[in-house]
């Protein structure tokens, strides 16, 4: 029997046992073995002889010893990596467990404080009920409002902004607003539902209730240093997509070794109907007591006092209550975080139909709050080496392009007249806005690259429009968007857009409905810890049908950047945002972005508001001309898309033109493609047409005459017509009819609920559905062998398979049965196809 035992250092070196015998290694052993370890960890029979012969020091050594001290010397390499990565774990888990600890005893003051209040009202109410006649609401309920304002304001004399002491005075209150709201109990807080708490999750994240304006609140660790965490969070930019701007206007640094920044801060709008929001706010920066940093921000209003800010005709002033990140240090290394934003939008100058999204904390979590903790995290991950990328590429140059994308194409939903944009004359249709930028500063030095008209084009033009939706999941429209480019796309658009790269451009193409094929391949570029956001390259590859059509034929490339496709974002918007790109693909690539977003507006955010969730219904419904009931408008969301195209002076109205009706046919597409993925139990309406019963009666006296059995059962023989539409249309299996002619691909013309779901579409998009693309190789090979039987002897049973929805979605089927359906004259009407117990794959 054999054993071997080692030792971790040099003064104690590793004993090797062998044939009964200890050997002790020198330290000038011990370095040569080390020296090859380095190179490599586990060498070869030949290289270990080799070793053995290169180094006169170790020819007393036998092989088989030198082997056992390379097995233990990985042994112990690999039990040093266990224990760091265990030490890390611990580290977490302990930091972790501590942000708990004071998170439940913030809640215990919660509790109390909420046991307080219900034993107050209920004082007030007995009083109030016993002792005057006076029950209104306001009387009985004034002092639960009070408690309700959280954030009370102190009305201030104008303060001397030349005298720094008084700045400081606003800043000290600053701070301690922030704290009490960042760790104590000054607002009402409700843990967001899918954030769980852990050593790898996001964070605690929680959102305001029963407070002015909206906020948001996160807590959580990342592996850096305050002062980094602290650098990164300033640069607002770099991680708040909706940002573009942050300028400082004053600086004063404070005795205690602080510094009070007067900022000006503008936040794009996020769709075409609303105007953008700037912020005028005093930013203090303070190292704790305890080591911590924080820094702090509130608006100067004129309830706060300080000096005013400057106004922008483009922006509505919106107000900052306290807010900003606390930052302590962690024992071992790392930082735990609590950030709190906490806004007043001005929801008042804003449509009604978009107040919503105005009043939602969970919007402005996902948004700002979560967004910042997610970004910390991301760069510590690089950092730390955690994340590596394909293709070479530097982590922050991905990211770099990711900014680019958004900030183009928010620059484009917006059109600021700073940055040189200015509106064209209409063609008489509101639906469409179209805006031209001609300024040289604009594509100098910015977003779109220094060379980004090299000698085609003299400006930019825009066509961008907004709609709104019911009941259509953002994150399904999005990926529908993403992947089926095709059904909305095309191609001779993209190609002109693709010219814009080039100095020959493509002459101005005329809209084509559905435009030419292309074959789209995704290639992943890079994306987030979460896979809340990638970057991606789309090639695709042209077809050329005709010689005019020759310039089409060559491989365009895409960079596409698609976030808010993550199932469990709770109350986020979705975007998916391209730019054509050369196959060079250079680092300072000019990009032009167009796309679309997709923001969910949130009915539920204000419980306490139901006359203004009810105007807002109301206001909805008479713009799609709906009429639908409360239950059934609960799923609303706006769509903002804009296009972005060169053009020079000679082809400007002919652009104009070409970007008018794309875009309009990109919208004809998404309202069809809506259509078809809203969500039908409830919404589809049973069809009581004549037209409809009798083809009923003609699926089921067909089935029956063919097959000899009843399609439901026996004691339907005796139903009438509608109690017979009734039991096809909740049939179970999906039932399908299609045109019956040998001149044409087959299309389908009638389905019941359960078809139409299987498809994926409506009644009315299901007659633009092709049988053979919906069954898949062996499945037209089964039918086609059958089809002779089928128009001979009535009817064919199929074997199970495969065929796919109208979203691509892959169905299975346990069985088919395909019989023939003849009118009252015994002519052949259709085919209809029964689909026995199907479900997505």
């Amino acid at each position: 029997m054999m054993a071997h035992h080692s030792m971790d250092d040099r003064d104690s070196p590793d004993k090797g046992f062998d044939s009964g015998k200890y050997v002790r290694y020198t330290p000038e052993q011990v370095e040569a073995l080390e020296r090859v370890y380095a190179e490599c960890p586990k060498p070869s029979s030949l290289r270990r002889q080799q070793l053995i012969r290169e180094c006169p020091i170790l020819c007393n050594i036998e092989p088989r010893q030198i082997k056992v001290w390379f097995q233990n010397r990985r042994c112990r390499e690999k039990q040093r990596k266990e224990s760091a990565r265990l030490q890390t774990v611990n580290r977490k888990l302990s930091a972790m467990n501590k942000l708990l600890m004071e998170e439940n005893d913030r809640l215990q003051k919660q509790v109390s404080n909420l046991v307080y209040e219900n034993g107050f009202m209920k004082h007030r109410i007995h009083t109030a009920s016993g002792t005057t006649t006076d029950n209104s609401c306001e009387s009985v309920v004034v002092s639960g409002q009070q408690r309700q304002q959280q954030n009370p304001t102190h009305q201030h004399p104008q303060r001397d902004v030349n005298n720094p002491a008084n700045l400081l005075s606003i800043a000290e209150e600053t701070l301690a607003e922030f704290l009490c709201k960042a760790t104590g109990t000054a607002v009402d807080w409700v843990q967001m539902i899918g954030m769980k708490p852990g050593p790898d999750s996001i964070g605690i994240v929680a959102v305001s209730r029963n407070c002015s304006g909206i906020a948001a609140r996160a807590c959580g660790l990342v592996s850096l240093e305050p002062m980094k965490v602290a650098e990164i969070l300033k640069d607002r930019p770099s991680w708040f997509r909706d940002c573009r701007c942050v300028e400082t206007l004053n600086v004063i640094p404070t005795g205690n070794g602080g510094t009070i920044e007067l900022v000006n801060t503008q936040i794009y709008a996020p769709t075409t109907l609303a105007a953008a929001r700037d912020f005028w706010t005093l930013r203090y920066s303070t190292s704790l007591e305890d080591g911590s940093y924080v820094v702090c921000e509130r608006s100067l209003t004129s309830a706060t006092g300080g000096p005013n800010g400057p106004l922008s005709s483009s922006f509505v002033r919106a107000k900052m209550l306290s807010s900003g990140f606390l930052i302590r240090p962690c024992d071992g290394g790392g930082s735990i975080i609590h950030i709190v934003d906490h806004v007043d939008l001005d929801v008042s100058s804003v449509p009604e139909v978009l107040r919503p999204l105005y009043e939602s904390s969970k919007i402005l979590a996902q948004k700002m709050t979560v967004a910042a903790l997610r970004h910390v995290r991301q760069i510590a991950q690089e950092t730390s080496g955690e994340v590596q990328y394909s293709g070479g590429r530097q982590p922050a140059v991905l990211r770099t392009f990711s900014q680019r994308l958004c900030r183009g194409f928010n620059d484009a939903v917006n059109g600021f007249v700073d940055d040189g944009w200015s509106p064209m004359s209409s063609d008489g249709g509101e639906d469409i806005t179209i805006m031209i930028n001609s300024s040289s500063a604009k594509f100098a030095g910015s977003q779109y690259g220094s060379s980004f008209l090299p000698s085609f084009g003299s400006g930019v033009l825009c066509a961008k429009a907004s709609m709104l939706l019911q009941n259509v999941p953002p994150l399904v429209l999005i990926r529908f968007l993403r992947e089926h480019r095709a059904e909305w796309a095309d191609y001779g658009v993209d190609a002109y857009s693709a010219a814009s790269l080039r100095a020959t451009p493509y002459a101005v193409p005329c809209v084509r409905t559905g435009g030419f094929p292309s074959n789209q391949v995704i290639l992943p570029l890079a994306q987030t810890l979460e896979h809340e956001e990638f970057l991606e390259v789309v090639r695709l590859g042209g077809h050329a049908y005709s010689p005019e059509d020759m310039g089409l034929s060559r491989d365009m490339y895409l960079l596409q950047l698609c976030s808010g496709v993550d199932e469990n974002v709770v109350g986020g918007c979705a975007q998916l945002v391209f730019a054509p790109i050369d196959e060079s693909f250079a680092d300072d690539a000019p990009l032009l972005p167009s796309g679309f977003r997709v923001i969910p507006l949130d009915q539920k955010t204000n419980p306490n508001d139901h006359q203004s969730a009810s105007r807002t219904r109301d206001l909805a419904s008479s713009l799609d001309g709906s009429t639908k009931t409360d239950s059934e408008t609960n799923s609303r969301l706006v769509l903002t898309i804009a296009f972005q195209f060169t053009f020079d002076n000679h082809s400007r109205d002919n652009v104009a033109t070409m970007a008018r009706q794309y875009v309009r046919n990109v919208v004809g597409s998404i309202q069809r493609v809506a259509l078809a993925i809203t969500p039908r139990p409830g919404s589809m309406q049973l069809p009581t047409s004549p037209e409809a019963l009798t083809l009923v009666r003609w699926i089921t006296r067909s089935y029956s005459i063919h097959t000899g059995a009843d399609l439901f059962g026996a004691d339907s023989q005796s139903c009438g017509g509608d109690t017979l539409l009734k039991q096809l249309w909740d049939h179970s299996d999906a039932i399908l009819c299609c045109s019956l002619k040998t001149n044409a691909s087959p299309v389908f013309t009638f389905a019941n609920q359960a078809g139409l779901d299987m498809l994926e579409t409506t009644l009315v998009a299901l007659q633009d559905i092709m049988l053979d693309k919906t069954l898949d190789d062996s499945g037209r090979r089964a039918l086609c062998s059958e089809f002779a039987k089928i128009m001979q002897q009535g009817y064919a049973n199929l074997p199970a398979g495969i065929c796919v929805s109208s979203m691509g979605r892959p169905v299975s089927y346990e069985q088919a049965t395909v019989w023939k359906v003849v009118d009252d004259n015994e002519s052949n009407h259709c085919l209809a196809f029964t689909l026995v117990s199907w479900s997505f794959v």
